[in-house]
């Protein structure tokens, strides 16, 4: 069950957390049309229903994040039931830094 007070990521520690991992990706998986309209400064741009094609070594940390928190939650997942290690950092729209804006590039 659902709890009220479940702890909801939080996108600016998530940023520093990558920030200070060595070899760490900031996976961003909302479309490529979101991510050239605004991302956090790098972070690689992989849509969830891309998510198969991933090329990214799974000895590297993963911190993911869309918009909301809640495709990230499932890339999460996806991610960890796949061998990686990713952490869902939450959604964009929380973020309180700068936004680049610009065509993604791949993982």
């Amino acid at each position: 069950m659902f709890s009220l007070f479940e702890h909801r990521p939080d996108v600016n520690e998530g940023v520093k957390r990558w920030q200070q991992t060595p070899g760490a990706v900031l996976l961003d998986v909302r479309t490529p049309e979101e991510y050239a309209q605004g991302h956090i400064p790098g972070g690689v741009n992989l849509p969830l229903d891309r998510l198969e094609e991933i090329t990214l070594d799974k000895q590297a940390p993963l911190f993911v994040y869309c918009r909301s928190g809640r495709r990230s939650g499932e890339a999460a997942l996806w991610l960890q039931s796949h061998g990686y290690e990713a952490v869902n950092v939450g959604g964009v729209l929380e973020y309180q830094g700068p936004l680049e804006k610009g065509d993604p590039s791949g993982a």
